[in-house]
């Protein structure tokens, strides 16, 4: 978040497999670990014109290893198999199940379900194939921060029962990492939503636990059933503010840094329809080219912090002001390390020369250039803790040097940042960023020497609170303060929970955040929406 905030300030009410349970503890916990059958419904991943990663879980009565076959097909009688593949699961990838399967139709909506070797079969899910050539519209739900303690998956829901989607798009923190009663306080759990395992996850065990908590739940479920998902990771998943040699929620006690990396890693591409690639393309025929990024674990530096600027004493601008003329704009610093820089803007430039509309790349964290406004620190609630007041008092300090308050996002990268969209410019595409983390919905033009570069969409948290948990103001007034405050930010909404869903066209990119009722309550229901667009060849918003 752009006022950093501390981010540190299940009972399962959905089903297992196809039994509901809602048991206190220890038993709870017991009923998960000991499931049996198809136990977290499906999903579909990596998309591709002709070919889909199909998922699922399954654990025989004895623990066992055991052959699984999924079998695709065109209408959900399953009358004639088009498609199929098969594998031995069991306890080394925690019996879940990942087959690609080839020889599919271009822009097909498919069925597809599980078979197991006693003749059962898992629910049946449905996904959708990349088109091919000329795509007179795309449109793909956009989805990040999903914190399973602060509320309902309502957005999951909302997108599950449309009919008009083509694809969902997981921007990152789709699990945290907290032990119950840290994020959120146990005063700020909805519903007795705790999720397995009882503590900080830390081990390979902890982690593929923590899955299986969050993969319970019926509306992630339906929304994995419902659709294909490209999902990438953000910290959450492995620990807060993560980078490839640490993260400020992994401390010496915990263990080796690589062990806690190497086992959420693990669990995540176990438990997600996802591939062994850390980064990729998907080319949605000739409309669009969407590029999942990796911008945590593999190459990220170390990000910088203000805080220790401030603890010296005395007058911290002159250290302020060293820090942004010297380390701030280090060029070796970044996030997604020049091996993926590299591919990414090679990448870019054969989708612009090949006459593909649009470039859309998945950032795990904001780009956009965001500043704290003076007046952000009278924002906060009378009773907000000191250690609050001063983070953002830090903020409104380096926003007066044009220093960002948020260093962990694209703000602490600048250098990393200008060679993105710099690139962006050179090849002349019209290039789209999408991205989460913030928990708030931000609209952005961003610009590079004075001259467009692109456009951001970020996204709101499915559940993750934003500035309204911390300021006692009317957020229209954040909101307008912000906006005033930052040249590049167009819109902002800093109070409520969605996600966002994102059409394109030849000549138009349309954005749209949907923001749900209410999150403490089970309820699918949104109550407004926000609309952004761009024409191609733009890069700005019209």
């Amino acid at each position: 978040m752009t006022l950093r905030i501390d981010r540190r300030s299940l009972i399962v009410t959905g089903t297992l497999g196809l039994g509901a349970f809602a048991l206190p503890g220890f038993a709870r916990q017991a009923t998960i670990a000991n499931a049996r059958g198809f136990t977290h419904s499906v999903a579909s991943g990596e998309p591709g014109a002709t070919t889909m990663l199909l998922w699922t879980r399954y654990v025989p009565a004895d623990g066992a290893p055991a052959k699984v076959k999924v079998e695709v097909a065109e209408t959900p009688d399953f009358a004639r198999v088009v498609g199929g593949a098969e594998m031995v699961t069991g306890p080394w990838r925690d019996h879940t199940v990942k087959l690609h399967v080839t020889g599919l139709k271009p822009g097909t909506r498919y069925h597809y379900r599980f078979v197991a070797p006693d003749g059962t079969t898992s629910p049946v899910g449905r996904t959708k194939t990349l088109p091919e050539g000329p795509v007179p519209s795309f449109k793909a739900a956009i989805f990040s921060c999903s914190n399973y303690g602060f509320g309902f998956f309502n957005a999951y829901a909302h997108a599950a029962a449309r009919a008009d989607l083509d694809l969902a798009i997981h921007l990152g923190d789709y699990i945290y990492e907290y032990a119950p009663a840290n994020y959120p306080a146990a005063d700020q759990v909805v519903a007795n939503r705790v999720p397995q395992p009882f503590k900080e996850i830390v081990a390979l065990a902890d982690y593929r636990l923590r899955y299986a908590s969050y993969r319970a739940d019926r509306d992630l479920q339906a929304l994995h059933a419902a659709m294909p998902m490209v999902v990438q990771w953000d910290d959450h998943e492995s620990a807060n503010d993560s980078w490839e040699g640490g993260a400020q929620n992994h401390q010496a006690e915990e263990g080796d840094w690589n062990a806690r990396r190497s086992a959420a890693v693990q669990a995540y591409r176990e438990w997600l329809p996802v591939s062994e690639e850390p980064w990729k393309a998907y080319d949605i025929g000739s409309l669009a080219t969407l590029y999942r990024t990796e911008t945590r674990l593999f190459a990220r530096s170390q990000p910088p912090e203000l805080a220790p600027l401030f603890l010296k004493g005395g007058d911290p601008i002159p250290a302020l002001k060293a820090f942004r003329d010297g380390p701030w704009q280090d060029p070796s610093v970044t996030m997604m390390g020049t091996e993926q820089e590299g591919w990414l803007d090679t990448a870019m430039a054969a989708s612009v020369r090949a006459g593909t509309r649009w470039q859309v790349v998945g950032f795990g964290t904001i780009m956009g250039n965001t500043r704290a406004p003076a007046e952000a620190v009278s924002w906060l609630k009378p009773d907000a803790a000191p250690r609050s007041r001063a983070w953002v008092q830090a903020g409104v300090t380096a926003g007066t040097l044009g220093l960002p308050s948020n260093l962990d996002n694209w703000g602490g990268y600048p250098a990393a940042r200008a060679r993105f969209l710099k690139s962006a410019q050179a090849y002349g595409g019209s290039t789209v960023v999408i991205c989460g983390d913030s928990h708030n919905a931000w609209a952005y033009d961003l610009a590079q020497d004075g001259k467009p570069a692109a456009v951001e969409f970020a996204g709101q948290g499915v559940t993750s609170p934003g500035y309204e948990s911390a300021i006692g103001v009317d957020p229209r007034q954040v909101a307008a303060a912000m906006v005033a405050a930052n040249p590049e930010l167009k819109w902002c909404d800093t109070s409520r929970r969605g996600y966002m869903a994102l059409t394109l066209t030849p000549d138009r990119a349309t954005n749209e955040w949907l923001f749900v009722d209410t999150i403490r309550q089970r309820s699918p229901r949104v109550s407004d929406t926000h609309r952004a667009s761009t024409e191609h060849g733009r890069n700005v918003m019209a």
